[in-house]
């Protein structure tokens, strides 16, 4: 079977693709079956063709900053297309470790779905249903509907908002289920944790004590004057203005767990 993990990045998150790369090797007693493939968001002139364009993301125009912290995020769906639309992919993102055997989620049976996540947590998962995109099991063949490129152009005419597109919403949801949530593993590190996804950008262990350089969301349904709030901040001061430093990770587990794998 051809199967792959391809890992999302840009620039800014090379640091962390890098290691989880090292990760997957590392907890793998499969290496001979599966290739890693990092997709840096650089490769793909796309990207750099919208940079400072307007673009739609939760009904809200934002504007497209290939130097922003996520940046890389619609390189998610391109996997399906770069294996030929045939074989399995995990896609990840770049602060996500691997503490298992990632052959075990690669050579599952999916039951002939076309696509295998979990759910987002908190008020996205809950109240929007997103699905997390971070990481997607995906049986390649089944998705030749897939065009990240057509997609993200399409956010610049304002006929494809970026919001239900990261969260799954768009796709049939008979062709999706749902995997164990140890496979993305949300700030929490046990013994049953299978990969660690760092999801609290301030604290991710690679950037402490750097300037703050992500955007955080303008829309919040449990509380709209939030957003107000937001918009009026980033209008009036900047993308980045108050919005501080990064910290040092509150869980020394996960903290010692990624330097770790850096220093090997």
């Amino acid at each position: 079977m051809k199967a792959c993990v391809f890992i999302q990045t840009n620039h800014k998150q090379i640091t962390g693709a890098i290691v989880a790369e090292h990760a997957l090797r590392r907890y793998s007693n499969n290496n001979d079956k599966f290739d890693v493939q990092i997709m840096d968001s650089r490769d793909y002139p796309f990207f750099a063709a919208h940079e400072g364009d307007d673009y739609l993301r939760d009904g809200v125009k934002r504007v497209w900053l290939n130097d922003d912290l996520q940046s890389f995020t619609p390189t998610r769906f391109m996997p399906p297309r770069l294996m030929g639309y045939e074989g399995r992919a995990v896609v990840i993102d770049p602060d996500i470790f691997a503490a298992a055997d990632i052959w075990e989620l690669l050579s599952r049976d999916m039951h002939g779905k076309a696509i295998m996540c979990r759910m987002r947590s908190g008020p996205k998962g809950l109240v929007d249903r997103c699905m997390a995109s971070s990481v997607m099991l995906l049986d390649c063949s089944k998705l030749t509907h897939w065009d990240a490129q057509a997609k993200f152009e399409a956010m610049f005419d304002f006929t494809q908002d970026y919001q239900p597109w990261i969260c799954l919403k768009e796709e049939d949801r008979a062709s999706i289920d749902f995997f164990e949530a140890q496979w993305n593993d949300f700030d929490r590190f046990t013994l049953d944790t299978k990969m660690l996804h760092t999801t609290r950008r301030k604290t991710q262990p690679w950037k402490t004590g750097l300037p703050t350089d992500w955007r955080p969301a303008e829309r919040f349904r449990l509380f709209p004057p939030a957003a107000w709030v937001m918009r009026a901040r980033r209008k009036l001061f900047g993308e980045y203005a108050f919005l501080g430093n990064y910290k040092q990770h509150p869980d020394k587990n996960q903290e010692n767990f990624f330097l770790g794998l850096l220093k090997e």
